[in-house]
C-alpha cells in the first residue's frame, strides 16, 4: 500500500496574479487614458498642421498630416495682417477686469446667503439661481437699450460691469462651499473682536481657495473665448478681442485657413499655460466642492 501523500496548496499561482494585477491594471488604464488623450489631441494636432502648410495643400486629398515644406512664416504673417498682439491685450484686459469684478462680488454675496440671517434670504436665493435658467440671448435687446441710453455702447463697460454683480452659478459654488465651514470659527474670531468682515476676509475666503480656483479659471476661459458680446457692444477696430480678431481671416468668399489655424493656435496659448499651471489646484477644486456641495 501506498502511504498516504497530503496536498499542500500552492501558494506561487496566487502570488503570481496579485503581482500581475498590481502592474497591469494601471497599465491598462493609463495605457487607455494615453489613447484617450491622443484622441482629443488630434483637431490640434490637425490645426498645427494646417498653420504649417501651404494654401494649396490644404485641401490636398488624401490629407497630408506632415506637409513637405513647413511654412513657419504663416505665424508671422498673420500677425503682420492684422494687429493679434493689440487684439490679445484688450481680451487680457477684459480678463482681468471681469477677475477682479467676480472675486470682488462672488463672496460678499455668498457670505450672506451662507453666514447671514435676513428676512426673504431663501426666497432671494433661489430667485438668484433661477436667473441661470433664462437664456442669454433673451436678453441681448433689453441690455443693449440700457447700455445704449447710458451711452456705453463702444465700449468695455457691457463686458466689465456685470461681473461686479457676480455670476449667479459662481454664487451658487461658493454658498455651498461656505456652508460646510464650521461657525465655530466665526463664533471664535468674534469672541476675540473680529466684526464681520474680518471674519470675511481673514476667516472665510483663506479657506475658500477651491472655489476660488474655480472662480478665476472659469472667468478666465469664458471671458477670453466670448464672442457674441464683444461683436454687439463694441465698433472700434482696435478696441476688438481676440475673439473678434480672428473672425477677420474669414473672407466673404474664402477663408486663409493656413493663416487662420497659425492665429487661433497662438490665441490658444494662454488658455493652455493657465490649465498647465493650475491643473492639480483646479481639479482638487471641483473634486472638492462637488463633495462638500
Amino acid at each position: 500500500m501506498r502511504p498516504e501523500t497530503t496536498m499542500t496548496p500552492s501558494i506561487k499561482a496566487p502570488l503570481l496574479s496579485r503581482r500581475t494585477r498590481r502592474w497591469l491594471e494601471p497599465g491598462l488604464t493609463y495605457l487607455f487614458m494615453t489613447a484617450l488623450a491622443f484622441i482629443f489631441m488630434i483637431p490640434l494636432m490637425w490645426m498645427l498642421s494646417t498653420a504649417l502648410k501651404g494654401r494649396w495643400e490644404i485641401l490636398a486629398w488624401p490629407p497630408q498630416w506632415i506637409p513637405t515644406t513647413p511654412h513657419w512664416e504663416n505665424f508671422t504673417e498673420a500677425f503682420s495682417r492684422y494687429p493679434l498682439g493689440r487684439f490679445m491685450l484688450n481680451s487680457a484686459f477684459l480678463v482681468a477686469a471681469n477677475t477682479v469684478g467676480q472675486l470682488l462680488a462672488v463672496p460678499l454675496i455668498a457670505y450672506g446667503f451662507a453666514r447671514l440671517r435676513f428676512p426673504g434670504k431663501n426666497s432671494l436665493f433661489v430667485i438668484v439661481l433661477g436667473t441661470m435658467m433664462i437664456p442669454g440671448h433673451v436678453k441681448l435687446i433689453p441690455l443693449y437699450t440700457i447700455y445704449h441710453r447710458l451711452g456705453m455702447i463702444d465700449t468695455y463697460w457691457p463686458l466689465i460691469l456685470p461681473a461686479f454683480f457676480g455670476n449667479p452659478f459662481f454664487i451658487f459654488l461658493m454658498v455651498q462651499y461656505m456652508k460646510t465651514i464650521p461657525r465655530d470659527l466665526d463664533e471664535a474670531a468674534r469672541i476675540d473682536g473680529a466684526g464681520t468682515w474680518t471674519i470675511l476676509y481673514k476667516v472665510i475666503l483663506p479657506l475658500c481657495k477651491p472655489p476660488m480656483t474655480i472662480i478665476i479659471v472659469y472667468t478666465f476661459l469664458w471671458t477670453w473665448n466670448e464672442f457674441l458680446h464683444p461683436l454687439i457692444y463694441l465698433n472700434t477696430f482696435d478696441s476688438f478681442p481676440i475673439q473678434l480678431g480672428l473672425s477677420m481671416f474669414k473672407g466673404r468668399y474664402s477663408v486663409e485657413w493656413n493663416l487662420f489655424m497659425a492665429a487661433t493656435l497662438i490665441s490658444i496659448l494662454p488658455i493652455l499655460i493657465l490649465y498647465f499651471l493650475v491643473q492639480r489646484q483646479l481639479i482638487g477644486g471641483i473634486a472638492s466642492v462637488g463633495l462638500k456641495g
